[in-house]
């Protein structure tokens, strides 16, 4: 009744409805395992009684643990739910997700330990056991401490990507040549979802020894380039006043850049670059597809003479030589060029 009477008050407030929400799975075995102590402590002197007042204390640290981290999963969540990435400009949300997801984790685990310490320590044997392990000899310590240090070292890897933030929740990283967007942060890996929907599994202390590309450390917004080869001939305003009518026509277009330029010269070609801008990866990729495909149909249809070409000079004294022999009298010319 008194449960049913906090969730009616508070179930207008979203994050005190799902805390209670959480809670109550754990809070029904939690407060009966705290009246049995009461309970065991007036009880008569009997054989089985400080065997069950030792089972009962025993759950009652398991509930209370269950009871912390369901709560800290419900603070996590209702966060979470105040700070949607959906919206356009959700860089500060992500940070916040992140935060939230990373920090919310690694409580848990400190949490779970030390309620499997206070467990152990419920029972005399296992207290002299542990006693004697670390006063025998720093065999236990070492091999200890070598088993965790991979726990260790990613949960503090966890906290230090919580605090510094290399990247968040939805960023877009590049990382051993795949390109990704963080879809999980754990509290041992990093889970990124790669454009083909395959996943990458990283651990977390992966990335603090490691360098990687983060498109979207401190905006969305990016810009992106379109490079292809064009003939010596090949006029460039016309290219920069389609490249302005694509821009203005594409969606994934922001206004901030639309240029071209002439990056590179060859012997044969001359390599020609367009600039353009996107207000996020996503869409900075699908206007670089549709500038390069968009440019090389103009290319076709207006200025096909235009393309890369190749210039051979052939020298004709052997070929004169050759109709000479057959018969055929042709003026001597020394060289000539052809475009091919």
């Amino acid at each position: 009744m008194t449960w049913w009477l906090l969730r009616k008050t508070t179930s207008r407030i979203f994050a005190t409805d799902l805390l209670l929400k959480y809670a109550a799975a754990p809070a029904r075995y939690l407060l009966p395992l705290i009246l049995l102590q009461f309970v065991w402590l007036a009880a008569p002197e009997l054989d089985y009684v400080p065997l069950l007042a030792l089972a009962t204390r025993v759950l009652l640290i398991i509930a209370f643990v269950w009871l912390v981290t369901r709560s800290i999963s419900a603070v996590t969540e209702s966060i979470i739910a105040a700070q949607p990435i959906a919206e356009k400009d959700n860089m500060n949300a992500r940070r916040i997700q992140t935060q939230a997801t990373v920090i919310s984790r690694s409580l848990k685990i400190l949490v779970i330990i030390l309620g499997f310490a206070l467990v152990l320590m419920t029972f005399p044997g296992a207290r002299a056991l542990g006693t004697s392990l670390l006063a025998s000899a720093g065999l236990a310590g070492i091999i200890a401490g070598v088993a965790a240090r991979p726990v260790l070292s990613n949960l503090i890897a966890g906290m230090q990507i919580a605090l510094s933030q290399p990247f968040r929740i939805d960023d877009v990283l590049i990382v051993q040549g795949e390109w990704g967007r963080v879809e999980e942060i754990t509290s041992t890996y990093v889970s990124l979802m790669i454009w083909d929907e395959r996943r990458l599994v990283i651990p977390l202390q992966w990335f603090i020894e490691n360098s990687f590309e983060n498109w979207t450390r401190h905006g969305s917004q990016l810009l992106g380039t379109v490079f292809w080869w064009v003939d010596y001939r090949m006029p460039l305003e016309p290219l920069r006043e389609e490249l302005r009518r694509l821009c203005e026509s594409a969606q994934e277009w922001d206004g901030r850049a639309c240029a071209i330029v002439v990056t590179d010269v060859s012997d044969r070609a001359v390599q020609i670059r367009a600039l353009v801008s996107a207000d996020n990866s996503g869409d900075a990729w699908n206007l670089r597809c549709k500038i390069r495909e968009s440019m090389i149909h103009y290319m076709q249809e207006h200025y096909a003479d235009y393309l890369p070409r190749q210039r051979n000079e052939v020298a004709l004294e052997k070929r004169n030589e050759a109709e000479q022999a057959t018969g055929k009298d042709q003026p001597k010319e020394k060289h000539f060029a052809d475009d091919a």
